[in-house]
């Protein structure tokens, strides 16, 4: 199943990762967010019409909220309801824009950014002409370009190199729908994700009748052989040119 965050059928991709920015043949390494100066001429390399970015996990939080059988009447009602769920179960500071989605019954995928950082890359779509018509999590954008073809039970990770050979990031599982999801801003390498982070979650969906049969990796280059066979995602793929 996939999960659409108010993007629309065709759109050009700005890819923003904490490591890097790609927008069709513009491509520029980076240490944290761009600066305007940057995100300017990335935006002015793609073609006219609507505009998707998808953005580094550790700038757009997520997590599943389950067992909500009751929800408050109103659109507006449920939209604050969400962003206080959300804001207490990450212990977040800051104010957070919250979009929310239902999974399945009583769970609802719940994604969300600095109310800050998106009005700034909202006005800066408006001042170049270049509205911003969807913003995706990384891991999601991912898992969406898989779901067409997940037939067996998976899990997926989404990886940020923040130091030399060590990656934060999102691991995300699915059975019949998209069923795990963790996030981790302090990076491990490869051996430590797997024995701190794959193998327990790995037991926990075995428990639940869920256990994932493949890996797919974003982010690292290479992987160490484990229990699940991996498969690095092929970067075409990822950014929409190879089918």
């Amino acid at each position: 199943m996939k999960f659409s965050l108010l993007a629309p059928p065709e759109a050009s991709l700005l890819w923003l990762e904490a490591h890097g920015v790609v927008a069709g043949a513009f491509r520029r390494p980076l240490k944290g967010f761009p600066e305007e100066s940057l995100l300017a001429p990335a935006l002015a390399a793609l073609p006219a019409g609507p505009t998707r970015w998808v953005v580094d996990d550790l700038w757009t939080p997520s997590l599943l909220l389950r067992d909500l059988t009751e929800l408050p009447r109103g659109a507006e009602a449920q939209e604050a309801f969400f962003r206080w769920r959300f804001t207490q179960a990450l212990a977040l500071d800051e104010p957070h824009f919250v979009q929310a989605l239902e999974v399945e019954p009583g769970t609802w995928l719940a994604s969300g950014i600095r109310e800050e950082l998106r009005e700034s890359m909202l006005q800066l779509g408006q001042r170049l002409d270049r509205s911003l018509h969807a913003l995706t999590p990384r891991w999601l954008h991912l898992y969406n370009l898989l779901a067409p073809s997940l037939e067996l039970p998976g899990m997926l990770l989404s990886l940020s190199p923040l130091e030399p050979g060590k990656y934060a990031g999102t691991l995300v599982a699915w059975g019949r729908t998209l069923c795990l999801l963790r996030q981790w801003s302090e990076p491990l390498n490869p051996e430590g994700w797997i024995e701190e982070r794959i193998a327990p979650s790995a037991a926990f969906l075995q428990r639940e009748s869920r256990t994932p049969q493949q890996l797919f990796i974003w982010g690292a280059p290479t992987w160490p052989h484990g229990d699940l066979a991996a498969r690095i995602l092929d970067e075409r793929f990822v950014l929409g040119e190879q089918r």
